[in-house]
């Protein structure tokens, strides 16, 4: 391939370009086409290297930039603060008393902005879906009318730090790889806190009449809802001891109904709000089985229908919850849940018991079985896998996000942020090699499981930033960068460096609307150095710039991954987007190019 390029070159003395703006252009029209980012990218940096335009070493060079593991060690932070329960309480206490769609906004935006200082956005977003889908069940408001300000809003946020955002992150990487005097810690906070608060008011305000109202997904969520019969205990320490049943949040669990309390013997229902709950009651649930995970991770509740059930927070890492159905011939057809001696016979404890969607209201130990129930199980880690075929059940399949919350790690795991943070705040160590350390300490202080943290790498995400790297310096080393910068500077040098750096944004801005927002400051970077060249001012300002205008991305879905993590769930069509996110772009871009300048002047260093 290396003879074919030379020969090339000889025949067509910019051959590198005009490959270069192939390969460019093929990219471009497949992650338009909806194509994996991470194959495209993949497969543009082979093709570059293929043909001579970079050798192989630079096409696979992204894959050790700082942005790009500095992204990938806080998958693992952030999966450390969830295992640990740390991120439940903090989804708990979010929106607290709050009871109106009003209030949530304004919260989210006192929460979300600030917030962005000490975490990343992504992992804020993957954390307030459901807390904020179950909080709008509980009320009957649409979920689409709070989940595209929560990304919104955490992207907004994410642009007041350094590690707000995974572009700041890799812009940060792309300037060290250049020469140029690092990005502080909140340096970019100097425009972004403003942009921040305007845009916030923005959505507050006019972009929450555009938001839609699609209250039809509430109802296809509980119409799917399988009822389980559920007996709880509550121990001693359990955060709702003392609580009235209302201030426990019991009253508003969606898919859950409170049917009694055994007190004692005492059977206490129907029950009312301000019944108290007490340590050693057994609370009597029928619910879905989202629910019931919810509540079998709250410390200190647990199952009572089988004294088998582990409840060591160190016993429980290996375990994880399983349904399965029973068939005719399994010898558990007529016998007592309590006599079943499940953990002998399969090594489990039965949680809950459905049946046929017929609401059970018997005790759950004094259930007797019938075939077709289904039964909600604590399993081992091979349950699944050994009784799949067993002909005692039917079917048998495994809870997703049912392993158990290791709380006895939740210090450990706080200790390891704030202390990561101190280390970011401080602006005296390596970002990159600070958050490596605090991944693997979250590994070796076992807040997170080294299969959990495997699992906690968004690989697609971080495969598409490491080689859209390669592709930017492709762009580079082939001259595109200087021949699109030169074009650019001509055609707005009457206008001053404002202009150029007017354009840069906008052409960075629609070009995170059509890929990514990692890729779109890649790919922008080289122009932004070069025209800065050209003009022979101060590179910082266009830094800044195309920086923000790889983040400000709101009217496409695909302009940010944390619009496709809420696309769904909250039931939004393309269109939505194009609505409240056009205005937004607006606003941000002129609010960009007025104050990008003011902070970082042309004329400066």
């Amino acid at each position: 391939m290396q003879l074919f390029a030379e020969y090339m070159t000889l025949v067509i003395p910019d051959f590198t370009m005009v490959a270069t703006l192939g390969v460019l252009a093929l990219l471009l029209y497949g992650l338009v086409r909806d194509q994996p980012p991470d194959v495209m990218f993949v497969g543009a940096i082979v093709l570059l290297a293929a043909l001579g335009v970079i050798t192989p070493s630079e096409a696979f060079s992204g894959f050790a930039n700082p942005g790009m593991l500095t992204v990938a060690a806080m998958f693992v932070v952030a999966a450390g603060l969830r295992e640990t329960g740390v991120m439940e309480v903090i989804g708990e206490k979010f929106l607290g008393r709050v009871q109106t769609e009003g209030q949530a906004l304004a919260l989210m935006a006192a929460v979300l902005i600030p917030s962005a200082m000490v975490l990343n956005n992504t992992p804020k977003v993957a954390l307030l879906v459901p807390v904020l889908i179950s909080w709008c069940r509980k009320r009957r408001i649409s979920p689409s009318r709070l989940l595209m300000p929560l990304s919104f809003l955490s992207i907004l946020g994410g642009t007041c730090s350094l590690i707000g955002t995974s572009t700041n992150l890799v812009v940060q990487g792309l300037v060290i790889k250049e020469g140029l005097p690092p990005l502080g810690y909140l340096e970019i906070s100097k425009v972004g806190i403003p942009c921040a608060l305007l845009g916030a008011l923005y959505l507050l305000t006019v972009g929450r009449r555009l938001l839609p109202d699609r209250k039809e997904l509430i109802e296809q969520l509980e119409a799917t809802r399988r009822e389980y019969l559920v007996e709880m205990l509550v121990q001693p320490g359990c955060r709702l001891a003392g609580k009235t049943v209302a201030g426990a949040g019991l009253r508003q669990l969606p898919g859950l109904f409170l049917i009694e309390i055994d007190r004692d013997g005492e059977v206490i229902g129907p029950v009312g709000p301000d019944e108290p709950i007490l340590t050693g009651d057994r609370l009597v649930f029928t619910g879905a089985v989202e629910t019931i995970v919810d509540l079998e991770k709250i410390p200190g509740l647990v199952p009572a229908a089988d004294a088998r059930y582990e409840v060591s927070p160190l016993m429980k890492r290996g375990r994880q919850l399983c349904e399965a159905v029973i068939s005719p011939s399994s010898p558990l057809v007529n016998r007592a849940i309590r006599d079943a001696d499940f953990r002998g016979l399969y090594d489990a404890a039965i949680v809950a018991v459905h049946r046929n969607g017929a609401r059970v209201t018997n005790k759950v130990g004094d259930i007797r079985l019938h075939a077709g129930d289904t039964l909600l199980l604590q399993v081992g880690p091979n349950f699944a896998r050994s009784f799949r075929n067993n002909p005692d059940f039917y079917l048998v399949s495994e809870v997703e996000d049912s392993s158990p919350v290791r709380h006895d790690r939740s210090q450990a795991a706080v200790v390891i942020f704030v202390a990561m943070i101190l280390a970011f705040v401080s602006n005296r160590v390596d970002i990159m090699l600070t958050a490596m350390v605090a991944a693997g300490a979250m590994v070796a202080a076992r807040c997170v499981s080294s299969v959990q943290a495997r699992r906690s790498l968004d690989l697609p995400v971080l495969i598409a930033i490491a080689a859209s790297l390669g592709v930017g310096l492709a762009l580079e080393r082939s001259g595109v960068a200087r021949l699109l910068a030169e074009g650019l500077v001509a055609l707005t040098r009457p206008y001053g460096p404002r202009a150029t750096l007017a354009a840069l944004y906008l052409g960075t801005m629609i070009l995170n609307e059509l890929i990514s927002n990692n890729a779109a400051a890649a790919l922008a970077f080289p122009f932004c150095i070069e025209s800065a060249r050209l003009l022979g001012v101060n590179d910082r300002p266009f830094i800044m710039a195309i920086t923000l205008a790889a983040s400000y991305a709101f009217a496409s879905p695909i302009g940010y991954q944390t619009h496709m993590m809420v696309f769904g769930p909250g039931g939004y069509r393309f269109a939505d987007f194009l609505r409240v996110g056009i205005p937004l772009n607006l606003l941000m871009g002129a609010s960009a190019i007025i104050l990008v300048p003011w902070i970082w002047p042309f004329t400066g260093p």
